[in-house]
């Protein structure tokens, strides 16, 4: 009956404090607590574990990104540090989000993104090259960091040229989420401010020279009368520079650093390329780059007979849900081939599901058969370097790998 809630702080439920572990003993502490109650508590509020509460709570539209709240969370005055900061979409709540989602959601669709698979391959195969003759690379620096980057610059209309700077701007915009927010503002202000202004100066050519890409559509509606200011386009540019960045490259780090240890499958995917979308997911779900998500309860809201009263933070254990045995069927084992009944989590889901979760695909599709093809008998050349566990988009620092060199 309603009102018959019990406040989630009322509870008597187990502790979840993840910080500083590596990801065994965070999935090992998920499965205690999992074991123990559906919620359970964390220093900053309270964690889901499980797919089918991830899954609920992401789509429901009273949860609201905790984004917002990093500045207060770190320490910050809000005011002053939204005074150097344009409001991101990743952000924003309600028609507001609507609208601008809708505007930009048109160069992510799957249709949008297959376009641009030729040069990807062309990109990566780019890379591959500088290094395939020695059977060894640092496998992070020498092709995760640059590969994406000029995608990004071909869909925004940026010169190819220019993905050094894109790659160092994306690198300090994002680490906003590495939970060190006091020390970085002045490497992410600098380079917000330093994209915009590339970005105002794009918007200023394209207005009388307009061309094939995103930037160019923008501004047409703009333009249209849906008064789609230079501030939006400059922080839409920031968006798909964040979405189509940093998650790519850290993924496919992790999906390298992951298929290393199974030789067999990638060996398998070098001889069945067919198998890349299920690489994609399967890996994505085993060691995904984006391992948990943070909402804020924007009013007191019921869930499974809980209340959450407004302002209570809720993360979203995502690695954990892409771990569920109640979802997955052998979820600790890993399996290129198999056939997975429920969609992995690391892209979330509901309106702030990944805005270029198919742009991220169809990279990491492109790029994975190319690289178990070309660089085969894959093995580690030493230790694998892990940025720390506070960063929200993770993965290795540093993957050296060896392999067989193609015959003189």
């Amino acid at each position: 009956m309603p009102g018959s809630a019990i406040s989630a702080f009322d509870l008597a439920l187990p502790t979840l404090d993840t910080a500083g572990l590596e990801r065994p003993e965070v999935l090992a502490a998920i499965r205690e607590a999992r074991s123990e109650h559906w919620l359970a508590r964390t220093p900053i509020g309270f964690m889901l574990t499980d797919y089918r509460d991830a899954v609920a709570v992401l789509r429901d539209r009273k949860f609201h990104s905790a984004l917002s709240l990093l500045p207060e969370m770190a320490g910050l005055e809000p005011d002053k540090y939204m005074q150097n900061r344009r409001r991101s979409i990743l952000a924003m709540e309600g028609d507001e989000h609507a609208r601008l989602r809708r505007l930009v959601a048109p160069a992510f669709t799957p249709t949008a993104t297959d376009r641009l698979r030729p040069f990807m391959r062309e990109v990566v195969s780019a890379l591959v090259d500088e290094v395939v003759g020695q059977g060894r690379c640092e496998f992070v620096a020498d092709i995760c960091e640059p590969y994406p980057i000029p995608i990004i610059c071909e869909l925004l209309g940026a010169p190819k040229e220019d993905w050094k700077l894109f790659s160092e701007w994306a690198t300090d915009i994002f680490r906003i989420f590495n939970q060190d927010l006091a020390a970085d503002l002045p490497a992410i202000e600098r380079a917000s401010g330093q994209l915009e202004a590339y970005v105002l100066s794009m918007v200023e050519q394209r207005r009388s020279h307009p061309s094939d890409d995103l930037l160019s559509s923008l501004i047409a509606i703009e333009e249209a009368g849906d008064r789609l200011s230079s501030e939006e386009l400059v922080m839409l540019a920031e968006a798909v520079l964040m979405a189509g960045t940093d998650t790519t490259r850290n993924q496919l780090a992790c999906s390298v650093a992951l298929l290393s240890e199974h030789p067999d499958q990638w060996a398998l995917l070098a001889d069945r390329p067919e198998l890349a979308p299920r690489a994609v997911e399967e890996t994505m779900r085993y060691l995904g780059a984006v391992r948990g998500t943070v909402r804020v309860a924007s009013v007191d809201i019921e869930y499974r007979d809980v209340l959450f009263p407004a302002g209570t933070i809720v993360s979203i254990a995502l690695a954990g849900a892409n771990m569920d045995p109640e979802v997955f069927a052998s979820p600790d084992t890993f399996d290129i081939t198999a056939e997975r009944d429920a969609v992995q989590m690391t892209f979330g889901s509901g309106i702030h599901f990944c805005m270029g979760a198919a742009l991220a695909r169809a990279e990491l599709q492109e790029a994975l058969p190319l690289l178990a093809r070309r660089m085969p008998d894959l093995g580690r050349d030493g230790p694998v370097e892990w940025k720390p566990s506070t960063f929200g988009i993770w993965g290795p620092a540093r993957l050296p790998l060896r392999f067989r060199p193609p015959a003189p």
